[in-house]
């Protein structure tokens, strides 16, 4: 079943189709993982994208019941150089295909996956469309650049209704802006207590749960797009203990007056070096992320940057001076990744005891 994939500038990729049937369309992105590929197709950030990996070969160990990061995962497709049809594992209970078919994403093989990443590099990320090669071209190409990309996409993955996570410790509120399983089960391992709330919820709603702490998790999308978190987080900060990762790092920062923008073709993968700025201590992290906090807008009257990324500079964590609130761009839960920051999840626990002490003293 052969397919085609077309880049907004007219570029086409010849391919052969795997996974679910169907044309899609969204913004081509790629991932320099070599690994975790069920984790980062569950990952919500990924929502409306047609990821690319630009390993060589994915698939190769199948998907397993243990490696969701979400149980609907919302991206648009998935592009490879190879997908193995009989992964091997013993582990693997079902392959990528079928996993992918399941889960009514597309997938498109066969593709000079290099020359589709230097592309991405050199123009940025664009919008592209997976079709049927019998589709005249040029009825596709224009559908392509008539469709208006959706920002409403927090809303899209965020839960409706709370629900509890029990635990036997410190009660965090968890915003969900299209959280990943993974932040869930670092919080639970140190017995949190946890109440995980819609991106809406309100200040009110929040403080009325009289938590210990507030995580505001990752998400798809631009944060600007989602001005009532802003609105939510202007109100909490200084009355409970937050810490916010990646979409919940940039909503912290808009809410203390800095500006964030679109990079170019963003972080995302597992190797991405991070340094401490106060220790000097380089972690490798887990990223996945297409937007970030300039550094010019950083107020050092209210803020301080806490950790840069060391391949382009950008501001990778950030800490309040006044309040107990701290941020991370990149994912310390990692799934996939390296776990060099898994530290910080016991930072969040010590703010919350050291706050609790000082106001329950």
């Amino acid at each position: 079943m052969k397919r085609r994939l077309i880049l907004e500038d007219g570029t086409v990729f010849e391919g052969v189709g795997f996974g679910a049937a169907g044309d899609v369309v969204g913004e081509i992105v790629f991932s320099t993982a070599m690994t975790g590929y069920q984790e980062s197709i569950t990952d919500q950030s990924y929502n409306g994208q047609i990821l690319t990996f630009t390993y060589p070969m994915i698939g190769n160990y199948g998907v397993n019941r243990d490696d969701y990061e979400s149980i609907a995962p919302t991206c648009k497709a998935v592009v490879v150089k190879e997908f193995a049809r009989r992964p091997s594992n013993w582990r693997a209970q079902l392959s990528l295909d079928e996993f992918l078919k399941r889960k009514n994403i597309p997938g498109i093989a066969g593709i000079d996956t290099r020359a589709l990443t230097r592309k991405l590099r050199a123009h940025g990320t664009m919008k592209a469309s997976i079709v049927d090669p019998e589709d005249v071209f040029e009825h596709a190409f224009d559908q392509l650049r008539a469709t208006v990309l959706p920002i409403n996409q927090v809303q899209q993955v965020s839960t409706q209704t709370p629900y509890p996570s029990p635990g036997i410790g410190r009660n965090v509120v968890v915003i969900d802006f299209g959280l990943k399983h993974s932040i869930l089960r670092e919080l639970s391992k140190r017995e949190c207590n946890l109440t995980v709330m819609p991106y809406d919820t309100s200040a009110e709603a929040i403080l009325e749960l009289n938590p210990d702490g507030v995580m505001l998790t990752n998400g798809p999308g631009d944060p600007k797009d989602v001005p009532e978190a802003i609105q939510m987080i202007q109100k909490i900060q200084g009355k409970v203990p937050i810490f916010g990762i990646c979409l919940g790092h940039q909503l912290f920062a808009l809410a203390n007056g800095c500006d964030t923008y679109k990079m170019k073709f963003g972080h995302r993968g597992l190797n991405h070096p991070v340094k401490e700025i106060a220790s000097g201590k380089i972690a490798f992290t887990s990223q996945n992320h297409g937007y970030a906090v300039a550094e010019k807008s950083v107020n050092p009257a209210n803020l301080l940057i806490t950790h840069v990324e060391l391949n382009d500079g950008t501001v990778e964590g950030l800490r309040h001076k006044l309040y107990p609130a701290f941020s991370v761009q990149f994912h310390p839960d990692a799934a996939p990744g390296p776990h060099d920051a898994l530290d910080l999840f016991d930072e969040f626990m010590e703010l919350m005891d050291a706050f609790k002490e000082e106001h329950h003293a």
